[in-house]
């Protein structure tokens, strides 16, 4: 390898090594905040002066403003439907548009990603009071329903991975009398771990962090009904911070563990997911 060549690795390597502590300058000050003995924000040093894990203890311990336990089982039954529906939804359209052959399909394929092109969040007035007609606001069903109902919209990546699946397996059923959806359930399923995994996770991690969706639709001040996000959020209110916003941190702690461990856990068939279902558009 040439001086050069040496040269230009190693300036890469540092670039990637200072963006990643530069990224990871919040994530330790998170964590070392949640460890602080003081209940209120310190901003005068990035280390606590004083550190203590009773905060953790307290956030564990509901009061009238802390409802932590609550809100987590909430956001994690939310976060488990909306997983299941989102999944079927993205990898049954993404199937259909794959494998089957339809009038309208080109077509249809397009209007979904001119669709994506534009932020969810465009529509949150519309959705409120389509909700709202239909008495689902400040209902954990009308969140699922928001969360799972354009799910199938994002169904691109998975379609990449199917057209990669022999279609030769496909023939070979249909000949032995399968239908589609014993097809899609029997051949091509089990052939598709890596991406089920992928939109296994992706559906997860959008109820899991989403606060918008929440904030508006859990919008009576029910504490029990709260999520996570919206919960936490309301540890901020100027009234409150001096008291709950270690409490704070340590809820920010905890939420990112169970993401964290399935991430570690799935990596391998997240990103081969990802790499496989991008060879074809």
């Amino acid at each position: 390898m040439s001086s050069k060549k040496v040269v230009r690795k190693v300036l890469f390597n540092l670039l990637i090594a200072f963006l990643a502590l530069f990224w990871l300058i919040p994530i330790v000050w998170l964590v070392c905040t949640s460890f602080s003995a003081d209940s209120g924000m310190n901003t005068s040093t990035f280390l606590p002066r004083a550190w203590s894990a009773v905060h953790y203890a307290k956030l564990l311990q509901s009061d009238t403003v802390n409802q932590f336990g609550t809100w987590f089982l909430n956001t994690f039954k939310i976060a488990c439907i909306t997983c299941l529906v989102s999944t079927f939804f993205v990898l049954m359209v993404a199937y259909a548009t794959s494998v089957m052959r339809f009038k309208m399909r080109k077509p249809l394929m397009n209007i979904a990603v001119i669709l994506n092109l534009f932020p969810g969040m465009l529509a949150m007035i519309a959705v409120y009071f389509t909700l709202k007609t239909f008495n689902l606001t400040n209902s954990h069903i009308g969140l699922i329903l928001v969360y799972s109902a354009s799910s199938g919209l994002g169904y691109l990546i998975a379609k990449g991975f199917f057209d990669t699946v022999p279609r030769s397996l496909c023939e070979a059923a249909r000949l032995d009398g399968c239908n589609e959806a014993l097809i899609f359930l029997n051949v091509v399923l089990p052939m598709s771990k890596p991406i089920i995994v992928y939109t296994v996770i992706s559906s997860f991690l959008t109820p899991w962090m989403d606060f918008v969706y929440s904030k508006m639709i859990l919008n009576a001040g029910i504490s029990e009904n709260y999520t996570v996000a919206v919960g936490l959020y309301r540890m901020l209110d100027r009234s409150l911070i001096n008291t709950y916003f270690t409490q704070f941190c340590c809820g920010g702690v905890l939420v990112s563990i169970p993401i964290s461990i399935l991430y570690i856990i799935m990596q391998k068939f997240y990103v081969e997911g990802i790499t496989n279902g991008a060879v074809k558009g």
